[in-house]
């Protein structure tokens, strides 16, 4: 075994670890999963099922990873941050998983601590968005988002310093 696990942590059947990933305390990866190399997962995640992570992406504690959701190389997710699935859930009629609405995180971008994506969205490469956001519009590459609505405020380059507002 070229990763580590948590002995606290559950691995279903039929998931993908990369090298040098680390999954810490209290996380659970359903069956279907890929998880790239160098990841590192923080206490209490979870990945859903059939969800695709890229290489050496951070996930900090306490951040479910739906079904719908795609994460591509070195995207860091901020602690608590929130994705969602569907746009209209009801408990007592649910649409199933071929009525999730996609979300898409593109290389390099970040998203701040308690953040909301609401689904349905792409957060381009690089991008940034600020804690406490909710995101329910595209955000566009290198671009810094903020608020509730998130609204571009700035623009970040590669490394996350504003380079312009």
């Amino acid at each position: 075994m070229d990763y580590f696990i948590h002995e606290s942590s559950y691995i279903d059947s039929d998931v993908t670890i990369g090298k040098d990933t680390k999954i810490w305390h209290f996380c659970h990866v359903q069956s279907g999963a890929v998880i790239g190399s160098g990841c590192s997962l923080g206490q209490n995640v979870n990945i859903s099922s059939h969800v695709r992570i890229g290489n050496g992406v951070k996930i900090q504690n306490n951040v479910s990873v739906y079904e719908g959701v795609s994460i591509e190389d070195n995207v860091f997710l901020g602690p608590s941050c929130v994705f969602t699935n569907d746009l209209t859930p009801r408990a007592a009629y649910p649409k199933g998983r071929e009525n999730y609405k996609k979300t898409h995180v593109e290389e390099g971008a970040s998203i701040g601590a308690n953040a909301t994506i609401v689904c349905g969205h792409t957060i381009g490469r690089y991008a940034m968005v600020a804690a406490g956001a909710v995101v329910t519009k595209d955000v566009p590459e290198y671009t810094l988002v903020a608020g509730v609505p998130a609204r571009p405020i700035g623009k970040v380059d590669r490394e996350g310093n504003i380079v312009s507002e």
